[in-house]
């Protein structure tokens, strides 16, 4: 049977047209925002069960705090400065962090240097690697170079070590990390095979030009989340531990969700969970590295199954002369790595971050048993 594909002309030319959708996936596109519903009922019960030691503790910390100051008649301004501050430092990256922004205000500049000084920058091979150059500065000035100093000029009895920079008992905590990862890993190959995941990431769309592009791209995009956990895991729970308690985490789980807007809206969605869960293994754990690693991580593997999924892995390390352009007729060059065995390396991955799990926690098991078995 031949399948009949509807068509329409346009300018004198037959266009042909897309079938219909069907039945499951119309229901699919009408139920999609209903989506994160029964996960969130499945997940935030599992957090208050994993963390919920961690957030009395901390409510009992504030209580304490709190009851202090207001025995010596004092109140509390680090809540009044991290809020505002952080309100600034947000509205300020939207409208003077971004593309646009750099677009209209920088690139110019930079486009005419360029031409100046014998193209020392590079700058119309990588225009869109020096804009995300842009972005990432900008978000380490406002979430790092900002924040951090005035804060510690206006309390200067405080140690910013305390702002979760602490490394102290980093390995101890290890198998959190393993753990979010062998939970996560599975989930993130079936989301990397929606449509919108697989052509939203990554950010740097010549990416798969060549390993440099790729390279460099990854190395800002880990700078980037190391700035982002320093100012919402650190700074923003540092600043607010003491005064609002496990409440200073589900404050900062709002804007660290807004800021995911304009990204897919499954993503959108998890980055509640993300957010509190990130908040308080940052809480129990006094520092953000294991939330730092479990975020390269997980947006690495992104970058790599969204280029895997579209067959554009690069080939060579440095990107082609402009000039130089394959025939059309040209056979695709075969990718290094195939999809089907990334994705058994990524099983085999979270196999062994389940192990790692097993392992450093073997003790705790052994005494969960025979506990039981009394």
């Amino acid at each position: 049977m031949i399948a009949l594909v509807p068509t329409i002309f346009q300018g004198g030319v037959t266009v042909a047209q897309p079938p219909p959708p069907s039945a499951l996936d119309s229901f699919f596109s009408a139920t999609k925002p209903l989506f994160p519903i029964p996960a969130l009922v499945v997940l935030l019960p599992a957090l208050y069960f994993f963390f919920r030691k961690t957030w009395r503790e901390l409510d009992e910390d504030a209580q304490k705090h709190r009851g202090e100051m207001l025995a010596r008649g004092e109140y509390d301004k680090r809540p009044f400065l991290a809020l505002v501050m952080c309100a600034i430092v947000l509205t300020m990256q939207e409208y003077y962090g971004g593309r646009a922004y750099f677009d209209e205000a920088i690139a110019p500049k930079l486009a005419e240097f360029d031409q100046h000084h014998h193209h020392a920058l590079q700058f119309f091979k990588y225009n869109e690697l020096w804009g995300f150059g842009f972005w990432v500065f900008a978000r380490v000035t406002g979430y790092v170079l900002i924040p951090f100093p005035v804060y510690k000029a206006l309390f200067r009895r405080d140690s910013l070590l305390d702002l979760g920079l602490r490394t102290k008992g980093f390995f101890e905590h290890a198998w959190i990390y393993a753990l979010f990862l062998a939970i996560v890993v599975p989930a993130m190959l079936v989301v990397s095979a929606q449509p919108d995941f697989g052509n939203y990431y990554p950010f740097y769309k010549l990416s798969s030009r060549s390993w440099f592009d790729f390279l460099a791209w990854e190395a800002m995009y880990f700078v980037q989340f190391f700035a982002l956990e320093m100012f919402f895991r650190g700074f923003w729970l540092g600043v607010l531990r003491k005064s609002f308690g496990s409440g200073a985490i589900f404050a900062m789980a709002v804007p660290y969700c807004m800021i995911h807007y304009g990204k897919p809206y499954l993503e959108a969605s998890g980055a509640v969970v993300a957010g509190i869960a990130l908040g308080s293994l940052s809480m129990k754990t006094k520092s953000i590295y294991q939330g730092f690693l479990v975020h390269i991580t997980v947006a690495g593997m992104m970058d790599w199954l969204a280029l895997s999924h579209r067959n554009q892995l690069p080939h060579a390390f440095w990107p082609p002369d402009e000039t130089i352009r394959l025939p059309k007729d040209a056979p695709p060059i075969a990718p290094l790595v195939s999809e089907h065995g990334l994705k058994i390396a990524l099983v085999a991955f979270a196999l062994v971050m389940i192990g790692i799990v097993l392992f450093t926690r073997r003790r705790d098991l052994r005494v969960a048993l025979v506990r039981a078995r009394s």
